[in-house]
């Protein structure tokens, strides 16, 4: 048996988006630039994605800027809104536990372009500290950024607490939030929370690699960051890529149809994971389990087995998984979030995050946790103490 439980890294493309890929790269090619048909077809797969994603956020078409994924959505939304609000002061603010397309950005605006920024700590369930976020805001705060889902424990952060707490202190504060693993697993509606700017990546909702959005309130003031033909009212230039689009237009209708129903079964299998894993001896799931954590994202740690080595071992037997942020893989180390919630040392390179997505069965499930039940005990065994 295959078990795919990796799908915080990536997820399989529904095969009705990769054959409308295909389709629009072989058949309706057109340049959406270009005057004739095939551009004018080539604009209608952009604008019908626009006006499908608009729907589940319940904002305007023309708030939706298509990017190459959730990092430069997240460059975008930080670099271009921080440079276009310099003005009003140089202060921003982000979570310790943030993805590293944020955390490292913040780093280079801080180190390269001269702002200031505040890291708010997180409490033992990877959530952030309110009273921290209250203490840190000042006159030169410009912007905020939080994200919605924590990718490597599965922390949902108090998103409409901390929009509230922000836009009370000054509602000229923008305030964004990295919606990669919330969007597709949640109802979310910008406006109505208060929210700026939203990331979302197309490949974590079964849409093709390399396509992503970042939502921008029409009232945000932000500046470019790529440049060249002026494409998407000038705020991302470059050739738009179309197929992806419609794949991601797509994916994110597919997603949405009936999500309530697919969100619950999820947290059926992850009941049904936890219950489980409760039998293996000294292990121990990070942050929340009950309905305030994500519904796909369950972080175990296992003592006595190194996480690369228990990897391997369930490579071996066809379970995929991972031993953190897929998007930190090449940089093995011990994990920041763990760090920043307190995880216990011997957990800390001793973690998998097991990640299920609307395709993982029970069957599946049960697979998983056979297989740790007998290689656990095997690998503690032959493990240096």
């Amino acid at each position: 048996m295959e078990v795919y439980l990796d799908n915080s890294a990536t997820t399989r493309a529904f095969p009705e988006v990769g054959e409308l890929v295909y389709k629009v790269m072989c058949q309706d090619y057109g340049n959406p630039s270009s005057m004739h048909r095939k551009g004018v077809e080539a604009e209608h797969y952009i604008k019908n994605a626009k006006e499908i994603l608009a729907k589940i956020l319940k904002v305007n078409g023309k708030e939706i800027f298509f990017t190459s994924g959730g990092t430069e959505s997240d460059n975008l939304a930080l670099i271009g809104a921080a440079r276009a609000n310099r003005r009003m002061g140089n202060h921003l603010i982000t979570s310790s536990i943030e993805h590293p397309a944020i955390l490292n950005t913040m780093r280079y605006l801080e180190e390269k372009e001269g702002f200031r920024v505040t890291y708010l700590p997180v409490d033992a369930n990877g959530r952030i500290r309110m009273d921290a976020l209250r203490e840190a805001l000042c006159q030169d705060t410009i912007l905020v950024s939080i994200m919605y889902v924590n990718n490597e424990v599965g922390s949902v952060q108090p998103i409409e607490e901390a929009v509230r707490v922000v836009k009370s202190y000054n509602p000229r504060i923008l305030f964004h939030s990295d919606a990669v693993q919330g969007f597709g697993k949640y109802h979310i509606y910008p406006k109505r929370v208060g929210i700026d700017m939203l990331s979302v990546s197309g490949h974590k909702i079964h849409g093709p690699k390399g396509t992503g959005f970042l939502y921008i309130n029409e009232k945000v003031k932000i500046k470019p960051i790529i440049y060249g033909g002026e494409q998407q009212r000038n705020i991302r230039s470059g050739t738009e890529n179309v197929p992806g689009i419609a794949g991601l237009g797509l994916a994110a209708k597919m997603t949405y149809q009936d999500l309530n129903m697919k969100v619950a079964l999820m947290r059926e299998l992850k009941t049904q994971f936890l219950e489980g894993i409760s039998g293996i001896e000294y292990t121990t799931v990070h942050g929340l389990t009950d309905e305030n954590s994500a519904p796909h994202i369950i972080s175990v740690g296992i003592a006595g087995v190194r996480s690369e080595v228990l990897l391997h071992a369930l490579e071996d037997r066809g379970i995929y998984v991972s031993s953190g942020s897929a998007c930190a893989s090449n940089h093995p180390g011990i994990s920041g979030v763990l760090r920043e919630i307190g995880a216990e040392q011997e957990y800390l390179d001793a973690t998998l995050r097991f990640s299920m997505s609307e395709f993982t069965t029970k069957e599946e499930i049960d697979y998983t946790l056979e297989t740790l039940y007998n290689c656990v005990p095997m690998l503690r065994k032959y493990t240096r103490h």
